[in-house]
């Protein structure tokens, strides 16, 4: 398979950054893309840097406007796209959630995120309830996709999931960057740290990984910080960790990578870690701490 990863900076004008999206997805599909993956949030900056009731406002449904633009443009291009979106589900109720559009437009599922973190710039418990969908893969025309959303990338519970439910590909839509205060050394230990835990989740559960993040420095509203510079470097690696691509930590990508999906059955073949689970000896995973 053939995919595309659209790495690149949000202005605050979200009309600008759709229509960047688009001319990025254009030309991913021109260069053979099959399937686009988007970052996280991406129609606009984000905006969880700081507590404000008034970034509700820019929240949707699904369906909605923005699974309306990327349906046409998923139609207009024959691909698979992986969106993005802060959804607005009732009154007071938001996710931040993934949204898998199929080549005729049509919505194929969605993933509502289910780690939400909070910690300085990142106060995403303001805005988005815990997801209720469950570690459930999409089913479409390019394959199973096991799509989860930034912090899940984390959790190798969430990979793990996904892989017993039959995902083909594991994708991670991502807004990730430093701390200004923090040392170029511990900067770069968290970029790495990163890369290496989900270059993790492919050797464990033998799948491919898509790891799409934004780029560029976005400022805090409040002042309080001196806002993130987001680190990108998305990448693809394949079911043993090998990395495939790697973008630039400091540059925006337009990138088809090529994807072998039958190598998968091999590596689980050599390595068959699904056979020899102690399933038997798993039951206090689902405890918070064995104490």
């Amino acid at each position: 398979m053939k995919i595309g990863i659209i790495q690149q900076s949000c202005s605050p004008n979200r009309d600008a950054n759709l229509q960047k999206l688009a001319a990025n997805i254009a030309t991913a599909a021109k260069a053979g893309a099959q399937l686009v993956v988007l970052q996280e949030l991406h129609n606009t900056p984000y905006f969880c840097q700081v507590e404000s009731t008034d970034n509700f406002d820019l929240a949707e449904p699904i369906p909605g406007p923005s699974t309306d633009f990327f349906g046409s443009l998923a139609k207009e291009h024959g691909i698979v796209i992986v969106a993005s979106l802060f959804e607005r589900r009732a009154t007071g109720l938001y996710h931040n959630t993934a949204v898998v559009l199929e080549r005729d437009g049509s919505i194929a599922g969605k993933y509502r995120k289910m780690h939400i973190p909070d910690d300085p710039a990142y106060y995403e418990k303001f805005y988005f309830t815990p997801g209720d969908l469950g570690f459930q893969p999409i089913d479409t025309s390019v394959g199973r996709l096991g799509v989860q959303v930034c912090w899940d990338q984390w959790y190798p519970e969430g990979a793990r999931m996904m892989a017993l439910a039959g995902a083909q590909l594991l994708i991670y839509p991502t807004a990730i960057g430093y701390e200004s205060s923090d040392t170029a050394e511990e900067q770069e230990r968290q970029r790495e740290a990163w890369t290496t835990v989900q270059r993790g989740h492919a050797v464990a559960n033998g799948l491919p990984v898509v790891a799409v993040n934004r780029v560029g420095h976005e400022p805090d509203p409040s002042g309080q910080t001196n806002g993130i510079q987001f680190w990108g470097s998305s990448f693809v690696c394949g079911p043993q960790g090998e990395l495939l691509y790697r973008a630039p930590k400091d540059e925006e990508v337009v990138q088809v990578v090529e994807v072998d999906m039958q190598r998968s059955e091999n590596v689980r073949r050599w390595w068959p870690f699904l056979r020899d689970r102690r399933i038997d000896e798993f039951g206090e995973l689902t405890k918070r701490f064995r104490d």
